[in-house]
């Protein structure tokens, strides 16, 4: 396997930079490797398991070694084009090992500051990818890119991975890092923005942050707010299932920054806020009583979100609420299923 990886390196160096740039040479490539991983499994009944976690090392080892000859800069082109194939042999081969899936990500954040290139087919579509992103998905469909990113926010967790936002300066997970082409915004926000509820629920269960400010803007639920009121007592469906699973993620609206002139010292100034400016939203049902401020929200949504919370901090969510020794009803309340 070794022999057989250097000898694909080598002759790797004396393709054009832009080799890997267009779609169906990197999927030539995965398909490379496919073969190469079947093969010997087959030859050496080899663990398919370890053989593909060789590979993608071998790529990984490629990227660093070139960046690091390069004064740490990573050449791009080629160079770094190569992690993509090893996303997509992860994928295509269900790699376990956490630690390997984390590497490529890693990688690749540490050169662009971004997983766009990951993110843009699974809610747009594949072939909208190359217009929002320049970069056309190696993914079939959007269905699969869609599973494929649930793969890799699963191992991202597993691997408790963080990264620094430079223009915030703070740490944030693989789910909630910025989409660079789409305005800098998290992809939960996009969704938001998008009305799609379903896969905004996937991003939920994750854990997606939805109270962060996003750079000093409205919070994703004050903006979803906003638009909903625009329309006349007629609200899309889609919108408002987005509400409603954004409501199940946190205690109750909370409006950030909050403005306090006009208010009485000593007032529920997010309760009134939110009365004086979504009246329509109330009187319609649409943004329930007891998550606004003018009824207490009940102590067992209160529960969920504080054992979500747990959970968060130890990078657990979602499977993590089902080893609870509790009922599998209260399993799926927590999972934000019911």
């Amino acid at each position: 396997m070794d022999a057989l990886l250097k000898c694909f390196f080598d002759k790797f160096l004396e393709l054009e930079r832009n080799t890997l740039h267009a779609c169906y040479r990197r999927k030539a490539t995965v398909q490379y490797f496919n073969t190469l991983i079947e093969g010997c499994c087959r030859g050496s009944a080899g663990d398919p398991q370890k053989i593909c976690r060789d590979a993608i090392m071998a790529i990984v080892r490629f990227h660093h070694v070139h960046k690091n000859k390069n004064g740490g800069v990573c050449l791009m082109g080629k160079y770094h084009n190569i992690l993509y194939v090893g996303l997509k042999l992860c994928y295509d081969w269900q790699l376990k090992d956490a630690g390997t899936v984390a590497a490529l990500l890693d990688h690749i954040y540490g050169c662009e500051k971004t997983f766009e290139r990951l993110w843009v087919g699974a809610i747009f579509g594949t072939r909208a990818s190359h217009f929002i992103a320049g970069w056309k998905s190696d993914f079939s469909d959007q269905e699969e890119n869609l599973r494929a990113v649930v793969y890799y926010l699963d191992h991202a967790s597993t691997a408790g991975l963080e990264y620094h936002c430079e223009n915030r300066n703070i740490l944030q997970r693989f789910i909630d890092v910025p989409i660079e082409c789409c305005g800098r915004v998290s992809p939960a926000k996009i969704l938001v923005q998008y009305g799609v509820p379903d896969k905004l629920h996937i991003l939920l269960r994750f854990g997606a942050i939805v109270t962060g400010d996003e750079g000093g803007n409205a919070t994703i639920v004050e903006s979803l707010l906003n638009r909903l009121n625009e329309f006349n007592h007629s609200y899309p469906y889609n919108l408002v299932d987005c509400l409603i699973f954004l409501l199940r993620v946190i205690p109750t609206i909370n409006i950030k920054p909050l403005p306090v002139e006009g208010y009485k010292e000593g007032a529920n100034v997010q309760r009134d806020y939110v009365l004086d400016h979504f009246p329509n939203l109330i009187d319609d049902g649409i943004i329930p009583i007891n998550r606004c401020g003018i009824e207490p929200p009940d102590l067992k949504h209160l529960c969920r979100c504080q054992i979500r919370h747990v959970l968060w901090l130890n990078y657990q969510l979602p499977f993590g609420t089902r080893v609870l020794p509790i009922p599998e009803v209260l399993q799926r309340y927590l999972d934000l299923m019911d």
